[in-house]
């Protein structure tokens, strides 16, 4: 498969396909956007755009990945000029298990099901229509913008307002809106949906700001995944030391909704076809380590890895110890 990487040495920034263990530089691009951008306009394949562009430069894999060169990893895509344009936004209550962890956390003391079962059950349901059928929408949330959005190796960040913060490994479709309007998935890539459980759990309405935080990609965007199910490892952790590990399998076998149907779920709104823009939508998850009561502290390390997605992510946590003071709003009346 396919991989590539981005990366950035001061204001330089470069593509790479991945060549265990070496990274072979791509000649005349500094980002995937662009690539993409360029795969559009003359109607051509990206992987084969990627093999035109290859030159002879090779940088070690491993110091970067480390941390430890001049190079820095950065998320697989973005979008250079305007971060604000790229969205990141995700579907829940995909995965048998996601349904499960999502009715504890909301149940209450009654044979009644929960609203997230029945929207689950709904995607059991309807959610993989025959080809040129439309099936019922899933669960949709925001997340932010690609401000938000953290390379391999960055801290993900529990803010001040935030009641906790823990990782969902989720993989992403990444996708690139032409000029006439119309979706181009550019391709996948691992990830971690970083969320605060213990808000939500207070309520299943707080579900949306729940979603606001930081998140991470990565490292490596695969141009042509085997989405149909995908081996999964979690591991949280703390002092050099494991605290949890889970594995789980994630793809479109897993899932309740096909590929096609979400994707037609987030496309079908006029404002995710604006030209120009980045979409990074997750897929959701099966496994959490919040569902077995874990709590993530500072300086705890979140490692995901996904089959066929090239090296894991690993990313940081980060716990702001900023004060919570009000935030005034200014009055220009």
């Amino acid at each position: 498969m396919t991989r590539l990487v981005q990366l950035k040495k001061g204001p330089v920034r470069r593509v790479a396909l991945v060549e265990e263990p070496h990274l072979r530089v791509l000649d005349g691009c500094a980002s995937v956007y662009e690539l993409a951008k360029s795969a559009i306009l003359g109607g051509s394949q990206l992987g084969d755009l990627v093999k035109k562009r290859l030159t002879s430069e090779r940088l070690e894999y491993d110091p970067v990945y480390s941390g430890k060169s001049e190079w820095q990893m950065l998320p697989p895509i973005d979008h250079p000029e305007e971060p604000t344009r790229c969205m990141i936004s995700g579907t829940g209550l995909t995965h048998l298990g996601s349904a499960r962890d999502r009715q504890s956390m909301h149940a209450v003391a009654t044979d009644e099901m929960t609203d997230s079962m029945k929207m689950f059950q709904w995607g059991k349901d309807g959610g993989r229509p025959a080809l040129g059928q439309i099936g019922v929408p899933p669960e949709w949330f925001y997340k932010g913008t690609g401000t938000t959005l953290r390379a391999h190796g960055q801290a993900l960040e529990i803010p001040w307002y935030a009641e906790d913060g823990g990782e969902e490994a989720e993989i992403a479709g990444l996708y690139v809106i032409g000029p006439n309007g119309t979706p181009h998935r550019v391709g996948m890539a691992g990830g971690n949906e970083f969320s605060d459980h213990r808000f939500e759990k207070t309520n299943y309405l707080n579900l949306a700001g729940s979603k606001l935080r930081t998140c991470a990609l990565g490292p490596e965007l695969v141009l042509d995944p085997q989405f149909s199910s995908v081996s999964v490892q979690v591991k949280i952790e703390r002092e050099g030391s494991i605290l949890w590990s889970g594995t789980f399998r994630t793809g479109e076998s897993e899932m309740c909704h096909s590929l096609r149907n979400l994707e037609h779920h987030h496309f079908k709104f006029e404002a995710h076809r604006r030209p120009g823009d980045v979409h990074v939508h997750f897929f959701g998850t099966d496994c959490l380590s919040f569902g077995a009561g874990i709590r993530l502290g500072n300086e705890d390390t979140i490692q995901v890895a996904f089959e066929g997605f090239g090296r894991p992510l690993r990313n940081v946590v980060y716990v702001s110890q900023s004060e919570a003071v009000p935030i005034e709003v200014n009055l220009l009346g």
